[in-house]
């Protein structure tokens, strides 16, 4: 066993010593190469820098994920379940996450309808919509306040109303705010009465939505930590049988057994993926999009 063990680790060695002397190389040869700029101002280490960024985005998931691959690779001595284990640990916002990202779309689309209600309320005393927006931007809800602020700002710079909205659609990026914008948009450029009907109805909708998505949130949640419970049950008992029972998954150390573990994890992956959607929703579909803002000023 303990022979075992140290074949394990010298293999565990050698895989990550190989992992970072490559890395420690292509990092050398980035720095050592040199790059030129074109004539149109384009950065030729743009690619570098969105895998740099990518990479940033795992935050301490990347570190974490190569230990516990590691770890697996020791424990196991399976190459399959250390990957497995690496890939889970990167995907694990996306299969185990979704509750936070909803309740901050939640609490924006509660934030827009604060703020559409104050812009009524405001556009109510015979104030023009440019300086009604400016003025509701100095008390607008948290989770939308940069964005209102900036708006409120690229008016102030003298930037046409319609372009101004459209970047707002973009920066709030939401199906339910882009038919708060339109509203704007359309009385921008038309300049009719009734928008303080139409704010009105726009905030009652939203918060509707706002209390639609509670509901499906609330009702899915169960799914949702029916995932984390096959997760985390699968994880414990593999490893349960690898250290107490070792014997019962001799086969897996063979390339035959590893293709075919392989095959196993690929259906728990599907099954997980299964689940993950059971739990999710699909959101409308923005109509506002950069297309329309060219057009927008174009005109």
């Amino acid at each position: 066993m303990i022979s075992e063990f140290g074949a394990t680790g010298q293999l565990a060695g050698i895989i990550v010593g190989g992992a970072v002397a490559g890395g420690g190389l292509a990092l050398l040869g980035n720095a050592l190469i040199r790059r030129e700029r074109d004539l149109g101002g384009a950065d030729t280490r743009s690619l570098s820098t969105r895998t740099v960024r990518r990479l940033k985005g795992f935050g301490t998931r990347l570190p974490i994920a190569v230990l516990v691959g590691v770890f697996i690779l020791l424990i196991t001595a399976w190459p399959v379940a250390a990957i497995a284990a690496f890939v889970m640990i990167l995907a694990w916002p996306a299969l185990m996450g979704g509750a936070r990202e909803e309740r901050r779309q939640a609490e924006r689309l509660e934030a827009l309808a604060l703020w559409t209600e104050s812009l009524r309320d405001t556009i109510a005393g015979a104030v023009g919509l440019e300086q009604a927006i400016i003025a509701t931007s100095r008390a607008a809800p948290g989770p939308i306040s940069d964005d209102i602020v900036t708006l409120a700002d690229r008016l102030r710079v003298r930037v046409p109303l319609p372009t101004a909205l459209h970047r707002l659609a973009d920066d709030l990026n939401d199906a339910s705010a882009d038919l708060v914008v339109a509203a704007l948009l359309l009385n921008s450029r038309l300049r009719g009465p009734g928008l303080r009907q139409v704010l009105t109805s726009l905030a009652d909708s939203v918060r509707a939505e706002v209390d639609m998505r509670g509901r499906v949130t609330a009702g899915r949640a169960a799914t949702r930590r029916s995932v984390q419970i096959v997760v985390t049950v699968t994880l414990l008992f593999v490893l349960g049988l690898r250290t107490f029972n070792p014997s019962y998954v001799e086969p897996y150390r063979h390339p035959a057994g590893q293709v075919v573990l392989a095959i196993v994890v690929g259906f728990f992956a599907a099954g997980f993926f299964w689940l993950k959607q059971l739990s999710s929703y699909d959101l409308p579909e923005r109509f506002l999009h950069h297309s329309s803002q060219s057009e927008g000023v174009a005109r």
